[in-house]
């Protein structure tokens, strides 16, 4: 699906609306009242589609003073953001280029959402891990103060360790599902030899004892998976320090992508691919390259500010002007 319409018609406004509607939140901001017209109090998402072969109809209800509120075929869920382990989107929009160009922790968020997504069993794990950290912290601190002995740090010291070595045996996992799709993606957009890389080892139980008095210094678990990256690398370079905008672009819709055709295959669905804003700093040969790797790839939807943009014809085509979306 193609989405045209001049710069500020609404086109993200409408991806938007399909990420609140099938993940419960917004990709571009975490305050409700940022995503409600101006001057009314609330605002409602509703959606139906396929997930799958199974029909499916989602609603996202925000209010300014309201906890967000999201149900499934007529069903209130938990929360709205448990929308997001049962339907599957994926965006990219331009400010998605900290995934490259930011700092590790950019990263590490990034690829555990991908854990969430992929493995979903296993979803929880980062939270675990980084509780057991928290309490290992304020171990340390109370130790180090003189309000606590060593050996009330021992049993957090062992289930940081224990989940520690789960989150990066997990996270080496995903690495290794997205990492031929990332490849063969960026290849096809023009960017060679781009390798994935997970950097970091599981803590020992030799490592936490030789690290105990810096910790016990600095008040925190100065080693772990909490403090691991995700090299992003094209040509042996590390496009965080050598890549250009262009190549950091790239990048980041080859993720996505990858990520896509990995969901497809892991799940037998395809997931919603939103793509905002992708072809303003494509050539034409990328350009054909990315319609020919989106064909047949599931919903997927492009905005663009003129249709000619796209090299292909699309099998729906929308036009937005003034917030209002009409067939083009």
């Amino acid at each position: 699906m193609l989405v045209a319409g001049a710069n500020g018609a609404g086109k993200t406004n409408l991806l938007e609306a399909l990420h609140v509607g099938t993940q419960g939140f917004s990709p571009r901001t975490r305050r409700d009242a940022r995503m409600i017209r101006f001057g009314t109090e609330a605002a409602r998402v509703r959606l139906s589609g396929l997930n799958g072969a199974a029909a499916f109809e989602s609603e996202v209800r925000l209010g300014a003073a309201e906890t967000r509120r999201a149900l499934l075929n007529g069903e209130r869920l938990p929360s709205a953001e448990h929308l997001r382990s049962e339907l599957h989107a994926l965006v990219f929009t331009p400010d998605r280029l900290a995934v490259v160009k930011g700092g590790p922790a950019t990263r590490r968020a990034y690829f555990d959402r991908c854990l969430g997504r992929m493995l979903p069993s296993r979803a929880s794990l980062p939270g675990e891990y980084a509780a057991a950290v928290a309490q290992r912290n304020a171990a340390l601190r109370r130790v180090a103060l003189g309000h606590s002995s060593h050996a009330a740090l021992a049993p957090w010291t062992e289930a940081a360790g224990a989940l520690g070595a789960s989150l990066v045996e997990v996270r080496l996992q995903v690495v290794s599902l997205l990492a031929d799709g990332f490849s063969e993606h960026a290849g096809l957009l023009g960017l060679d030899a781009a390798t994935l890389t997970y950097e970091g080892d599981a803590p020992t139980a030799a490592e936490y004892a030789d690290f105990l008095e810096r910790d016990l210094e600095r008040g925190v678990t100065g080693l772990g998976p909490h403090l691991h990256d995700v090299r992003i690398a094209a040509d042996g370079r590390d496009l965080r320090s050598y890549g250009s905008q262009g190549e950091q672009r790239i990048a980041v819709l080859a993720l996505v992508l990858g990520e896509a055709g990995a969901l497809a295959e892991r799940t037998g669905s395809a997931p919603l691919v939103l793509l905002d804003d992708v072809l303003s700093e494509l050539d034409g040969d990328r350009r054909r390259s990315l319609a020919g790797a989106i064909a047949g790839a599931g919903q997927v939807v492009v905005t663009a500010v003129a249709a000619r943009a796209y090299p292909d014809e699309p099998a729906q085509s929308l036009f937005v002007s003034g917030g209002r979306v009409r067939s083009a």
